[in-house]
Protein backbone atom coordinates (compact mmCIF):
# COMPACT_ATOMS: atom_id res chain seq x y z
CA UNK A 1 0.00 0.00 0.00
CA UNK A 2 1.39 3.22 -1.07
CA UNK A 3 1.81 5.92 1.32
CA UNK A 4 -1.02 8.35 0.08
CA UNK A 5 -1.49 9.89 2.96
CA UNK A 6 0.67 12.92 4.83
CA UNK A 7 2.54 10.93 7.52
CA UNK A 8 2.17 12.60 10.90
CA UNK A 9 5.17 14.55 12.29
CA UNK A 10 8.03 11.94 13.74
CA UNK A 11 10.78 12.58 15.92
CA UNK A 12 14.04 12.34 13.63
CA UNK A 13 15.89 9.97 15.95
CA UNK A 14 12.95 7.67 15.20
CA UNK A 15 12.42 8.22 11.55
CA UNK A 16 13.87 4.91 10.88
CA UNK A 17 12.28 2.76 13.69
CA UNK A 18 9.33 3.09 16.10
CA UNK A 19 10.35 3.51 19.83
CA UNK A 20 10.09 0.71 22.27
CA UNK A 21 7.90 1.00 25.22
CA UNK A 22 6.83 -1.16 27.99
CA UNK A 23 4.20 -2.39 25.72
CA UNK A 24 6.60 -3.39 22.68
CA UNK A 25 9.22 -5.33 24.30
CA UNK A 26 8.10 -9.18 24.46
CA UNK A 27 9.32 -10.58 27.95
CA UNK A 28 10.21 -13.66 26.10
CA UNK A 29 12.47 -13.44 22.77
CA UNK A 30 13.47 -10.29 22.91
CA UNK A 31 16.19 -11.08 19.85
CA UNK A 32 12.78 -11.50 17.32
CA UNK A 33 11.47 -8.23 17.74
CA UNK A 34 11.97 -5.46 15.76
CA UNK A 35 11.02 -1.73 15.21
CA UNK A 36 11.65 -1.23 11.56
CA UNK A 37 9.11 1.28 9.77
CA UNK A 38 9.90 -0.38 6.67
CA UNK A 39 9.23 -3.88 8.06
CA UNK A 40 6.31 -3.31 9.82
CA UNK A 41 4.94 -1.50 6.94
CA UNK A 42 6.02 -4.48 5.13
CA UNK A 43 4.16 -6.96 7.03
CA UNK A 44 1.21 -4.52 7.11
CA UNK A 45 1.50 -4.27 3.70
CA UNK A 46 0.87 -8.09 2.64
CA UNK A 47 -1.79 -8.61 4.78
CA UNK A 48 -5.95 -7.68 4.72
CA UNK A 49 -7.21 -9.50 7.64
CA UNK A 50 -6.50 -8.21 11.11
CA UNK A 51 -7.48 -8.64 14.94
CA UNK A 52 -8.66 -5.98 16.54
CA UNK A 53 -8.75 -6.14 20.48
CA UNK A 54 -10.92 -3.56 22.75
CA UNK A 55 -12.04 -4.15 26.36
CA UNK A 56 -16.00 -4.56 26.32
CA UNK A 57 -17.91 -3.99 29.91
CA UNK A 58 -15.05 -5.22 31.03
CA UNK A 59 -14.10 -8.21 29.11
CA UNK A 60 -12.00 -8.74 26.53
CA UNK A 61 -12.78 -8.63 23.25
CA UNK A 62 -11.05 -9.67 20.03
CA UNK A 63 -12.45 -9.26 16.16
CA UNK A 64 -11.18 -10.31 12.82
CA UNK A 65 -11.70 -7.60 10.79
CA UNK A 66 -10.34 -5.82 7.69
CA UNK A 67 -8.46 -2.96 7.49
CA UNK A 68 -6.27 -0.38 5.47
CA UNK A 69 -2.67 1.36 5.99
CA UNK A 70 -2.28 4.77 4.50
CA UNK A 71 1.18 6.22 5.53
CA UNK A 72 0.94 5.94 9.43
CA UNK A 73 -2.24 5.32 10.21
CA UNK A 74 -4.27 1.79 10.01
CA UNK A 75 -8.53 2.31 9.19
CA UNK A 76 -11.12 -0.20 9.81
CA UNK A 77 -14.48 0.24 8.95
CA UNK A 78 -17.68 -1.23 9.90
CA UNK A 79 -21.16 -1.16 10.82
CA UNK A 80 -22.21 2.01 12.47
CA UNK A 81 -24.21 0.04 14.80
CA UNK A 82 -21.37 -2.13 15.46
CA UNK A 83 -20.31 -1.84 19.16
CA UNK A 84 -16.48 -1.24 18.81
CA UNK A 85 -16.79 1.59 16.30
CA UNK A 86 -20.01 2.91 18.31
CA UNK A 87 -17.87 3.27 21.48
CA UNK A 88 -15.14 4.45 20.08
CA UNK A 89 -17.34 7.79 19.00
CA UNK A 90 -18.35 8.08 22.47
CA UNK A 91 -15.12 7.18 24.31
CA UNK A 92 -13.02 10.59 25.18
CA UNK A 93 -10.09 10.54 23.36
CA UNK A 94 -11.00 7.85 21.87
CA UNK A 95 -11.17 3.67 22.47
CA UNK A 96 -7.82 1.98 23.59
CA UNK A 97 -7.47 -0.82 21.33
CA UNK A 98 -4.61 -3.42 20.15
CA UNK A 99 -4.33 -4.33 16.75
CA UNK A 100 -2.35 -7.52 15.62
CA UNK A 101 -1.42 -8.87 11.64
CA UNK A 102 0.41 -12.59 11.66
CA UNK A 103 1.79 -14.34 8.93
CA UNK A 104 2.48 -18.09 9.16
CA UNK A 105 5.47 -18.76 7.26
CA UNK A 106 5.98 -22.57 7.68
CA UNK A 107 5.41 -25.27 10.71
CA UNK A 108 8.81 -25.63 12.29
CA UNK A 109 8.65 -29.85 13.42
CA UNK A 110 11.39 -30.55 16.30
CA UNK A 111 12.31 -34.07 17.56
CA UNK A 112 11.27 -32.85 20.83
CA UNK A 113 7.11 -32.05 21.11
CA UNK A 114 8.36 -28.83 23.28
CA UNK A 115 10.49 -27.58 20.76
CA UNK A 116 7.91 -27.54 17.88
CA UNK A 117 7.13 -24.17 16.80
CA UNK A 118 6.52 -22.22 13.39
CA UNK A 119 8.06 -19.22 11.68
CA UNK A 120 6.01 -16.10 11.68
CA UNK A 121 5.98 -12.65 10.75
CA UNK A 122 3.56 -10.49 12.90
CA UNK A 123 2.84 -6.56 13.98
CA UNK A 124 1.42 -5.76 16.92
CA UNK A 125 -0.42 -2.25 17.57
CA UNK A 126 -1.30 0.04 20.86
CA UNK A 127 -3.07 2.92 20.62
CA UNK A 128 -6.33 4.95 20.62
CA UNK A 129 -9.21 4.27 17.76
CA UNK A 130 -10.53 7.61 16.57
CA UNK A 131 -13.60 7.57 14.88
CA UNK A 132 -13.51 9.18 11.13
CA UNK A 133 -15.61 12.00 10.80
CA UNK A 134 -13.90 14.13 7.80
CA UNK A 135 -16.18 12.50 4.07
CA UNK A 136 -13.20 13.53 1.99
CA UNK A 137 -10.94 10.45 4.91
CA UNK A 138 -13.37 8.55 4.98
CA UNK A 139 -13.71 8.03 1.47
CA UNK A 140 -9.57 7.70 1.22
CA UNK A 141 -9.86 4.88 4.48
CA UNK A 142 -12.65 2.75 2.41
CA UNK A 143 -10.54 3.04 -0.73
CA UNK A 144 -7.78 1.90 1.40
CA UNK A 145 -9.38 -0.89 2.92
CA UNK A 146 -10.51 -2.22 -0.90
CA UNK A 147 -7.02 -1.80 -2.04
CA UNK A 148 -5.34 -3.56 0.78
CA UNK A 149 -7.42 -6.69 -0.32
CA UNK A 150 -6.95 -6.06 -4.07
CA UNK A 151 -4.73 -2.98 -5.28
CA UNK A 152 -6.28 -1.08 -7.65
CA UNK A 153 -9.59 -2.46 -7.27
CA UNK A 154 -11.20 0.70 -5.56
CA UNK A 155 -10.58 2.12 -9.35
CA UNK A 156 -12.37 -0.52 -10.75
CA UNK A 157 -15.59 -0.33 -8.64
CA UNK A 158 -18.83 1.95 -7.73
CA UNK A 159 -17.87 3.84 -4.76
CA UNK A 160 -20.26 4.30 -1.77
CA UNK A 161 -23.28 6.37 -2.20
CA UNK A 162 -24.49 8.59 0.59
CA UNK A 163 -27.05 6.16 2.14
CA UNK A 164 -24.15 2.98 2.49
CA UNK A 165 -21.66 5.64 3.83
CA UNK A 166 -24.12 6.71 6.75
CA UNK A 167 -24.38 3.36 8.03
CA UNK A 168 -20.42 2.59 7.62
CA UNK A 169 -18.40 3.88 10.12
CA UNK A 170 -14.79 4.04 9.99
CA UNK A 171 -11.79 4.56 12.73
CA UNK A 172 -8.66 5.25 12.44
CA UNK A 173 -4.97 4.39 14.67
CA UNK A 174 -1.80 5.76 14.46
CA UNK A 175 1.09 3.70 13.79
CA UNK A 176 3.17 5.05 17.26
CA UNK A 177 3.38 1.98 19.56
CA UNK A 178 4.58 -0.90 17.25
CA UNK A 179 6.56 -3.42 17.30
CA UNK A 180 7.00 -6.80 14.92
CA UNK A 181 7.85 -9.84 16.00
CA UNK A 182 9.44 -12.38 13.48
CA UNK A 183 10.54 -16.02 13.99
CA UNK A 184 12.92 -17.96 11.04
CA UNK A 185 15.02 -20.88 11.05
CA UNK A 186 14.70 -24.70 11.91
CA UNK A 187 14.08 -26.30 14.95
CA UNK A 188 15.98 -25.36 18.00
CA UNK A 189 16.41 -29.34 19.16
CA UNK A 190 18.25 -30.10 22.42
CA UNK A 191 21.45 -31.77 21.99
CA UNK A 192 20.33 -34.61 23.46
CA UNK A 193 17.42 -34.99 21.19
CA UNK A 194 19.61 -35.13 18.10
CA UNK A 195 20.06 -38.70 17.85
CA UNK A 196 16.32 -39.39 18.16
CA UNK A 197 14.71 -41.21 14.76
CA UNK A 198 12.40 -38.55 14.84
CA UNK A 199 12.02 -36.26 11.48
CA UNK A 200 12.92 -32.92 11.58
CA UNK A 201 12.51 -29.57 9.76
CA UNK A 202 10.18 -26.98 8.56
CA UNK A 203 7.04 -27.43 6.18
CA UNK A 204 6.85 -23.94 4.28
CA UNK A 205 3.39 -22.46 3.97
CA UNK A 206 2.99 -20.69 0.74
CA UNK A 207 0.08 -17.87 0.07
CA UNK A 208 -1.74 -18.13 -3.11
CA UNK A 209 -4.55 -17.89 -5.59
CA UNK A 210 -6.52 -19.77 -7.96
CA UNK A 211 -7.92 -18.77 -11.26
CA UNK A 212 -11.01 -16.27 -10.35
CA UNK A 213 -14.12 -17.37 -11.10
CA UNK A 214 -16.88 -15.35 -12.38
CA UNK A 215 -20.10 -14.02 -11.02
CA UNK A 216 -23.28 -16.43 -12.92
CA UNK A 217 -24.86 -12.76 -14.02
CA UNK A 218 -21.37 -11.06 -15.32
CA UNK A 219 -21.52 -10.30 -18.70
CA UNK A 220 -19.39 -12.08 -20.66
CA UNK A 221 -18.01 -9.47 -23.03
CA UNK A 222 -16.01 -8.31 -19.36
CA UNK A 223 -12.50 -9.68 -18.79
CA UNK A 224 -10.74 -10.41 -16.11
CA UNK A 225 -8.66 -6.89 -15.10
CA UNK A 226 -5.29 -7.66 -15.04
CA UNK A 227 -5.00 -6.15 -11.31
CA UNK A 228 -6.77 -9.20 -10.61
CA UNK A 229 -4.68 -11.42 -13.05
CA UNK A 230 -1.31 -10.38 -11.24
CA UNK A 231 -2.18 -11.48 -8.20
Amino acid sequence: MSDTASPQTMDPDTAAGYRPTERTVPTRSRDRAAYDRELVHSILDEAYVCHLGFVRDGAPVVLPTLFGRIGERLYVHGSTGSRPLRETGRTDPGLPVCLTVTHVDGLVLARSAFHHSINYRSVVVHGIAHTVTDPQERRTALDAIVDQVVPGRSADSRPADEKELAATAVIRLDLQEVSAKIRTGGPNDEPRDLTLPHWAGVVPLAHGYVAPLPSDDLDPAIQVPGYITAL
